[in-house]
């Protein structure tokens, strides 16, 4: 069994209001990237991943004009992939979506959100991720109402094989520091952002421990915007995103994702990456841990693969030029794979 995790930058903006592909020669949302090269080259990548299931990370936008699933349904049929049926949860009007395009033969998904619907006025703990959580942000003894731009989407899976786990596709996000004027605005700012990311981080993890404490074998993956040593307000806050949804290595409730150990132990050294930046200043490309899978032990025991299909890092992807080529033209991000056996735990 395959499942990946996938940022697809500006998905979006491939489709037109019938929800079928533009696929012509005019530019797409990618810099200097046109309609008709991003979309042969995620035509390429999909098929080359060849998953079961693909959590999409900026999926194709939900709204009066536009379905995501029927979007990603139809990019399917376009490729002939076998991943023919779209999922989804809850939209939000960012564009970007979370949806799951999976093989139907290969495992039967339904929409499980968890927590209780809070109001308008929010509510503690770990409420349903389309609602508002009530939390101090910054120990003023004042509670604050934070909402995820894009709700994580939660999913009860049942492969073929009869093995049945819970699925969060997530998407945290902190927002630049948009209308800052001096220095001390972009501070400010993007302190009080990042404690938002953070607090979306511990929601999540409540969620997390709820579903450990009904034994649910768990699988959590998606774009976090965060890692280890990424940034300077980690020292502010003393840790990132990734390591409050983990959890402490060795200590109970603790998910593993190797890619995310090894850049915890590597923070002064080279670490896995999954995406790529151009930063126009600096005249240079930026990479960056940022995509992970998560898994809790039921996982572990069904021999897990990782694999980042990073077009430079990953041999097999740099010996094939096509597919390559391909990965770089189709997003910002790459792909994240899991493998892992449909069967018996441990045989």
């Amino acid at each position: 069994m395959r499942i990946a995790t996938y940022n697809v930058e500006w998905f979006s903006a491939l489709f037109d209001t019938r929800n079928r592909l533009f696929d012509d020669g005019e530019w797409s949302a990618r810099h200097n990237v046109t309609r008709a090269a991003q979309t042969a080259a995620l035509g390429r990548v999909f098929r080359a991943l060849d998953a079961d299931a693909v959590m999409i990370i900026e999926a194709p936008d939900q709204s009066r004009s536009h379905s995501t699933v029927a979007a990603l349904e139809y990019f399917a049929e376009t490729f002939a992939l076998r991943t023919t049926h779209a999922i989804m949860g809850f939209s939000n009007d960012t564009q970007q979506e979370i949806a799951l395009l999976y093989d139907p033969a290969m495992l039967t998904p339904r929409h499980d959100p968890r927590g209780a619907f809070a109001g308008p006025e929010g509510a503690v703990g770990a409420p349903r991720f389309d609602t508002a959580l009530r939390i101090d942000l910054d120990i003023d003894a004042r509670e604050d109402l934070v909402v995820f731009s894009k709700p994580p989407l939660e999913l009860s899976v049942e492969t073929r094989g009869g093995f049945d786990f819970h699925m969060i596709g997530a998407h945290l996000k902190s927002k630049a520091p948009h209308g800052a004027r001096t220095p001390q605005e972009v501070l400010s700012l993007g302190v009080a952002n990042r404690r938002k990311q953070l607090a979306q981080a511990v929601w999540l993890r409540r969620r997390i421990d709820m579903l450990l404490d009904e034994e649910r074998p768990l699988v959590v993956l998606g774009d976090l915007n965060d890692g280890p040593g990424l940034d300077s307000f980690e020292s502010l806050f003393g840790k990132s995103s990734v390591e409050i949804v983990m959890g402490q290595e060795g200590e109970a409730g603790a998910l593993f994702d190797p890619h995310a150990r090894q850049a915890l132990l590597r923070k002064l050294g080279a670490a896995p990456t999954t995406a790529r930046f151009w930063i126009r200043p600096e005249q240079r490309f930026l990479q960056a841990l940022l995509d992970y899978v998560m898994v809790t032990p039921e996982f572990t025991a069904r021999h897990p693969r990782w694999r980042i299909w990073h077009p430079m890092d990953d041999p097999e992807c740099w010996r094939d030029p096509v597919l390559r080529d391909a990965l770089v033209t189709a997003s910002d991000h790459f792909p994240v794979t899991l493998d892992f056996d449909d069967g018996p735990p441990g045989v």
